[in-house]
């Protein structure tokens, strides 16, 4: 991984973060995808008035579904769905990668499902 630096990056205006709807949802089940290139999980989160959505996330280096399910996390859900393989990805799961995986955005304190990020 490269090192970024703030000056790497362009700077957004305020309506350009508001155009991303990252929300908190409840992760409710995961599956394992045998079918993905690296290894993966389907995950099915309910985000409240948005409804349940489903993703493959590559978070199985760090994660058994046991770790997921009824855990807190934020997901960007205004990203075009995507095919992933034979399974169809309706958001993005955010975290940070690590040398060992990625470790997954989760809440310190529980909010409502649907709850955006602000």
């Amino acid at each position: 991984m490269s090192e970024a630096t703030a000056q790497d990056t362009p700077e957004i205006s305020w309506s350009d973060f508001e155009k991303v709807l990252m929300v908190a949802g409840t992760v409710m089940r995961v599956e394992a995808f045998p079918e993905a290139r690296k290894p993966a999980w389907k995950v099915w989160v309910d985000f409240g008035p948005y409804g349940e959505k489903k993703t493959s996330a590559q978070i199985a280096a760090l994660y058994t579904p046991e770790d997921l399910v009824g855990r807190q996390i934020v997901g960007v859900i205004n990203f075009p769905e995507k095919q992933v393989g034979p399974f169809r990805s309706q958001f993005l799961l955010t975290g940070f990668p690590t040398e060992a995986g990625v470790v997954i955005t989760a809440l310190e304190r529980p909010v409502p499902n649907g709850t955006r990020l602000a």
